[in-house]
């Protein structure tokens, strides 16, 4: 068994963590030394880009440490789904079938809404 650190998905996310984490690097000394030139601005920078190669790394501790899905898990899934899309159905099923109080309203609307509306004005 190949271990997680050496498969060809693990170098990738490696050498995208390195590339990530020098790029902060550079970017955080640049804006330091901006910030020494007298750019205020840059000091908050300087300080924001560390926290951005940290945010890659942490992303990279998570993408090798994602585990697979095993074939239980993914059949536990779709039985979830199935019984959810079937309560689904009846529930909209039986909402299909009027309430009778709730249809004597509506009729009730209905009827007000065809009644001639008063005029404010003479016209």
């Amino acid at each position: 068994m190949r271990s997680k650190y050496c498969s060809p998905r693990a170098i990738a996310l490696h050498l995208a963590v390195i590339l990530w984490v020098t790029f902060s690097a550079t970017a955080a000394w640049w804006q330091l030394g901006r910030a020494v030139q007298g750019n205020s601005l840059s000091f908050l920078y300087s300080i924001e880009w560390p926290v951005i190669a940290v945010l890659g790394v942490l992303g990279w501790y998570a993408l090798l440490n994602v585990e697979k899905v095993t074939e239980e898990q993914e059949q536990t899934r779709l039985e979830y789904e199935e019984s959810m899309r079937a309560e689904a159905f009846a529930a909209r099923a039986a909402s299909e079938q009027e309430d009778p109080t709730l249809a004597a309203y509506n009729d009730h609307l209905e009827k007000l809404s065809h009644v001639p509306k008063k005029r404010l004005w003479g016209h």
